[in-house]
């Protein structure tokens, strides 16, 4: 149904909603990112009873920010680039209608408690598959291997959802906790693998000054290798301390990459700022979960720093900068108030992981606090780019 490309679709004058996959996705994920943030906020702090296909809201959280928010936002992302990459065009209209449908459909059955667990397992999983195979169709057919990484990750997770729910159904001890942690690493994994790519690129091009950054082959080697290696014995074989080791060395490989992305010029430019800081947020994350191991800090502490700072305000960024540049619009002017909505966010990691350090008697106040910051950055990034990412380009242009 989705393994085939298209031809270029027709200009649209009116609604252009299904021109291309990110404008269906970015608007799902942020629309669900504020729903399901209330739902949780109204779970933690309100303590509401909600019937969530009787999944544990705690689970269900974990699972719906990396395999609905963060996926949705991958398989916009992947269906607008994968365009640029290959030259192919990718799914538009009725398809990509059918394939937003089963991952709004795995969303929100659970909410009405409709269906079972085995029928939104069906529909999430198939919504990974299909992507996956909409996303492979315009690689293959050019043959360009060196996406065939961004492929990989996709099938992955696939098979991490498939562990998540073969957990919850009771056909594999702890399957949803390996599901979720190893989703959990395979979108950190993809956001290396793309980071590296793209945001040396961006900050080179946005700043008003010549510049030329520096990527090292010898940490993107390393790096990777051992984020695999320390999924292995945080996820599969559990060693603790190794664990902390393994990301006391990324933290320090992974800051080496954020000196030699920085130049003084990015900090005048949001639409680049937001990506250095989330980054940084992510380096962070492995100094926290290093210290987790070594002295007495939550891990959850770590898991948020790379969540909400690192994946919550990095995917934010890159919606927004994918959102102005396919619409037509000039990138180095974004709209006025997006910065606003990267600060709510940044200001809600820093809720969520620094203040809990500091007065963790206030714990309950920080996460709600978090809470309420993130919903209010997605809320405005709503107001401002629904419009342009239902309305056609303003340059004509299809897409």
């Amino acid at each position: 149904m989705l393994n085939i490309t298209e031809p270029n679709p027709k200009i649209s004058t009116g609604i252009a909603l299904w021109q291309l996959g990110f404008r269906p996705f970015f608007l799902g994920a942020g629309s669900f990112s504020v729903i399901s943030m209330m739902v949780w906020m109204g779970i933690y702090i309100f303590e509401w009873q909600l019937p969530l296909s009787n999944i544990n809201p705690t689970i269900w959280h974990a699972h719906e920010m990396l395999f609905g928010y963060a996926l949705a936002v991958i398989a916009g992302f992947l269906l607008a680039a994968v365009k640029n990459w290959t030259g192919q065009q990718t799914i538009t209209g009725s398809k990509l209608i059918i394939l937003f449908s089963i991952w709004a459909s795995a969303r929100f059955l659970p909410f009405l408690n409709i269906g079972s667990i085995e029928i939104i397992a069906l529909l999430d999983c198939l919504f990974i598959l299909l992507t996956a195979i909409a996303v492979a169709a315009p690689i293959l057919k050019v043959k360009q291997r060196a996406q065939i990484g961004v492929l990989a990750i996709l099938f992955l997770m696939f098979t991490a959802n498939v562990f998540y729910y073969a957990g919850l159904l009771g056909f594999i001890e702890n399957g949803d906790r390996i599901g979720i942690y190893s989703c959990f690493y395979l979108v950190l994994t993809m956001i290396f693998v793309m980071g590296r790519r793209v945001i040396p690129f961006f900050i080179e091009r946005g700043v008003n000054i010549p510049v030329s950054l520096t990527n090292r082959k010898w940490l993107d080697i390393s790096s990777l290798t051992l984020l695999v290696a320390l999924w292995f014995v945080d996820v599969i074989y559990i060693q603790s301390k190794i664990a902390g080791a393994l990301a006391g060395i990324l933290f320090i490989l992974h800051a080496i990459r954020l000196y030699d992305w920085h130049t003084k010029a990015l900090w005048k430019a949001s639409m680049l700022w937001v990506l250095y800081t989330a980054y940084a947020f992510l380096t962070l994350g492995f100094a926290l979960k290093a210290a987790s191991v070594w002295f007495d800090i939550s891990v959850f502490i770590s898991i948020h720093a790379f969540t909400v700072g690192g994946i919550g305000t990095l995917t934010l960024g890159m919606m927004s900068r994918v959102t102005l540049g396919h619409t037509g619009r000039n990138v180095q002017e974004p709209p006025r108030g997006l910065s606003i909505a990267f600060m709510l966010l940044l200001l809600g990691a820093v809720s969520r992981v620094i203040l809990p350090l500091l007065l963790p008697e206030l714990y309950r106040i920080w996460v709600a606090t978090s809470q309420v910051l993130w919903i209010g950055g997605f809320v405005l990034f709503l107001i401002l780019f629904i419009p342009m990412l239902i309305k056609p380009r303003i340059d004509g242009q299809p897409g």
